[in-house]
């Protein structure tokens, strides 16, 4: 498993998903995205992205969102590692903070994301919470982290090792209790009355 920057040709994958997942896709640009592949199969896992909001009297500011994870892929530290590597990236551009705005404050708190007052925001930021909550995610929270705060639980640096997709959708076949036979009392032979 590793995380990649998204390629343009993953536009529409990207796309689907998003909208299938319900997440943010406004101002949608493709290679602000990170995607999750397994090494294996090639398959996508997951992706997020960070996008950076242009301030003309003051500091630019950094925001993680429009994360997901396919279902198959989830609880295997597949969306902890696109946190990680977009919080890297924010780094890189050189942001010492970076905001999330979701109703997923508690997944993210694990990685040393706080919540902050609505207030605190900067106003760009507040003025996107409030498109958030009236949009895609009406439970939206403000979130902050400094960059060099971050922390990966190693539980799910484990995990993400060793992450496989699972059959969520698999059929396991029908069973009498499906049909409302009690295999404890019930007889599968045919009384004829002879």
């Amino acid at each position: 498993m590793y995380v990649r920057d998204a390629k343009n040709r993953e536009e529409v994958w990207l796309l689907d998903h998003i909208e299938a997942m319900g997440l943010d896709d406004t101002a949608f640009r493709s290679r602000d995205y990170v995607v999750a592949i397994d090494e294996e199969s090639g398959a996508k896992a997951g992706f997020g992205r960070i996008r950076i909001h242009k301030v003309a009297d003051g500091d630019d500011v950094c925001e993680l969102t429009s994360i997901g994870v396919l279902e198959g892929w989830r609880g295997q530290g597949v969306g902890a590692h696109v946190v990680e590597r977009l919080v890297e990236y924010a780094g890189d551009e050189g942001f010492d903070e970076v905001y999330a705005l979701t109703s997923e404050g508690g997944y993210l708190a694990q990685f040393g994301f706080r919540r902050i007052e609505d207030g605190d925001l900067p106003t760009v930021l507040r003025e996107r919470l409030e498109a958030k909550r009236e949009g895609v995610d009406p439970g939206a929270v403000p979130l902050r982290i400094e960059v060099d705060r971050f922390r990966m639980p190693e539980r799910l640096r484990e995990a993400f090792k060793g992450a496989a997709e699972r059959d969520e959708g698999a059929d396991e076949g029908e069973s009498p209790e499906d049909f409302g036979i009690d295999p404890e009392k019930a007889t599968y032979k045919y009384d004829t009355g002879r």
